[in-house]
């Protein structure tokens, strides 16, 4: 019984309107196209991907807790657990966690059928994941225009930016050299200020040894000064003794 579902795929196929539009099947033959089921399902997926996902994983849900209520009614008379299992709501429930991967443990299925449909399940809910996430993110991509002026204004921004690193860059550089231009200037205006400091030491040298001249030429007048007045108290002394001498000669 399971095996009539290959005519789902068959129904979709003869239904599609790839198939039945003449434009397709002439351009189709132009290029040597096949008219597939995997083409139609390629056209539908390119054209309404979420909900032809939605549709298929309803679908594979109903169909997977239908075999998998078919497959544990078999055990209904060997184990009464069996029973649990094999009802429609409990099913969906099994198949539903199963598909979506979490595996609470509270259900499991008893029969052999029954464990290789949950284990199909868990891969086509990996692989549904799989195709929603690309899904999702082909929607959430940027398309052309958007791109376009995402683009556009990112050049904008990183334009700025680097002007405005340019900016700071010769701002930092040009303080830099002007620091460097000021040390120089202070170290040549220490330089200029030794020459005149060596220029003023050479000056007060010069007036210490004028200084000094004059005071040994006033030493040196002072000392004639001295001769002078000892040589005149000589000759008054010697004038004197003759006067005395004249007056008096018994001082002899």
């Amino acid at each position: 019984m399971f095996l009539r579902l290959y005519l789902v795929h068959r129904a979709i196929l003869l239904h599609s309107k790839v198939l039945l539009s003449a434009s397709y099947r002439s351009i189709g033959s132009l290029n040597n196209i096949n008219f597939t089921f995997r083409f139609v399902l390629k056209v539908l997926m390119n054209k309404h991907p979420a909900r032809v996902l939605l549709v298929f994983i309803l679908l594979f849900w109903l169909t997977a807790s239908w075999m998998l209520t078919l497959c544990e009614r078999q055990a209904v008379g060997k184990r009464t657990e069996a029973l649990t299992t094999g009802q429609m709501d409990t099913a969906l429930w099994l198949i539903a966690i199963t598909f979506l991967t979490v595996g609470y443990g509270d259900v499991a299925p008893k029969t052999s059928c029954g464990k290789g449909v949950c284990l199909f399940t868990g891969v086509m809910g990996v692989a549904c994941t799989a195709m929603l996430v690309a899904i999702v993110t082909e929607k959430l991509a940027l398309n052309k225009g958007e791109k376009h002026v995402h683009f556009f204004m990112m050049d904008i921004q990183i334009s700025k930016r680097v002007r405005f690193e340019y900016n700071f860059f010769f701002y930092f550089r040009f303080r830099h050299l002007r620091l460097k231009q000021r040390k120089l200037r202070d170290y040549v205006s220490e330089m200029v200020d030794l020459p005149k400091m060596q220029m003023i030491m050479c000056d007060l040298s010069a007036n210490w040894n004028n200084s000094y001249r004059e005071l040994e030429q006033r030493i040196l007048f002072m000392e004639q000064k001295l001769d002078h007045l000892t040589r005149c108290f000589q000759q008054t002394s010697e004038l004197l003794s003759e006067v005395l001498r004249h007056r008096n000669p018994e001082i002899r």
